[in-house]
C-alpha cells in the first residue's frame, strides 16, 4: 500500500471518463493494489471516498467509506435505483476547501464489483448515498462543482483560482497524519 498523490481541478484526468475494470476476472493483483492505495489515501486526506482518477488512474475504480464499519469497493459501479431527493453540503479532495450545496438521490442502490471480484448490491441513505453518488460521477469525469448552478459555479472557480495564485501543477502531496503532526 502507499500514498498517492492527489490530482486538482484542471487536471484533465478529473474529466476523463474513466475505462471499465471488465468481469470479477479482471479484478487482479495490480487492482486489488489500487483498491488499497485509494483507502489509504482517501484515510490520510480525511475523505470518505475517493475515485481512482482523482490519483491519476482513469479506471472505474472508487471506494467509500463513510464510517469504520461502512467500507466499500466500487469497480465498475452502476446506479439500479434512486428516489427521492435532498440538497446538502459537498466538498471534494480533488478541490480542497471548496464546498457548495448539492442536490442529489436520498437513497440510492448501486451494484458494482468488489475487490475479491464479486458482484454486490449497496443501498445508501443520508451520508453514504451522497458519497456512492460523487464517486460516481467522478468516474463519468463530473465534479460537484458541475451540479451547481452557474453563478454559484463562477463564484467558487473564482475563490479557487484565487487561493492557486502562485501555484503551478495539479498534483497535491497527501501526507500521512503522523508525519503531519511531526
Amino acid at each position: 500500500m502507499s500514498l498517492r498523490p492527489l490530482h486538482l481541478l484542471g487536471s484533465p484526468v478529473l474529466r476523463e471518463p474513466a475505462a471499465p475494470v471488465g468481469g470479477g476476472a479482471a479484478v487482479d493483483a495490480e487492482v486489488r493494489a489500487l483498491v488499497a492505495d485509494l483507502f489509504e489515501t482517501m484515510r490520510a486526506a480525511k475523505g470518505v471516498g475517493l475515485a481512482a482518477n482523482q490519483v491519476g488512474v482513469a479506471r472505474r475504480v472508487a471506494v467509500v467509506e463513510t464510517a469504520e464499519t461502512e467500507s466499500f469497493v466500487l469497480i465498475d459501479p452502476v446506479l439500479v435505483e434512486k428516489e427521492g431527493r435532498v440538497k446538502e453540503e459537498e466538498g471534494c479532495l480533488s478541490i480542497p476547501d471548496l464546498y457548495a450545496d448539492v442536490e442529489r438521490a436520498a437513497r440510492v442502490v448501486v451494484e458494482a464489483t468488489d475487490e475479491q471480484g464479486a458482484r454486490r448490491r449497496i443501498e445508501g441513505t443520508g451520508l453514504l448515498a451522497r458519497a456512492l453518488q460523487h464517486e460516481m460521477d467522478h468516474l463519468d469525469g463530473i465534479l460537484f462543482l458541475d451540479r451547481v448552478g452557474p453563478i454559484k459555479r463562477r463564484f467558487l472557480l473564482r475563490q479557487w483560482e484565487k487561493s492557486r495564485e502562485g501555484q503551478t501543477g495539479y498534483l497535491k502531496e497527501v501526507v500521512p497524519e503522523s508525519a503531519a503532526k511531526a
